[in-house]
């Protein structure tokens, strides 16, 4: 099994879905790595050798931001949005839609589980 930014790839997948696997790694940047190292897009990561893994290891360290780094750059952009109170950042810490969705209904997925009201028959 090929580990890579930290993220054990699946061996029997291949190579560009496997890649998918780590975190701010897209189908296209992983096309764009394969493209750049001259890898087959239909090899299998375990046909690949240590070497390319190694290719493959050394090119994403050195030119993409990924796993840990890419979560806390996310979570330092927020937490600035937050601190400066801006709307944005109003609704990230009240856990609503941060985008202009309606909340009148819908928004489920970041309000939580509806909760009923007391007395609300109509």
């Amino acid at each position: 099994m090929a580990r890579i930014a930290g993220v054990n790839i699946p061996t029997n997948k291949r190579v560009i879905i496997a890649l998918t696997y780590i975190h701010g790694i897209g189908r296209t940047t992983a096309l764009e790595i394969a493209d750049k190292l001259g890898i087959d897009h239909a090899r299998r990561v375990q046909d690949l050798s240590d070497e390319e893994v190694l290719r493959i290891r050394e090119t994403i360290d050195a030119d993409y931001t990924v796993e840990g780094d890419l979560r806390r750059n996310t979570a330092m952009n927020i937490k600035r949005l937050m601190d400066l109170k801006s709307f944005r950042g109003l609704r990230h810490r009240a856990g609503l839609p941060v985008r202009g969705q309606r909340t009148h209904t819908n928004a489920r997925t970041r309000k939580g589980k509806a909760k009923p009201i007391a007395g609300k028959k109509k």
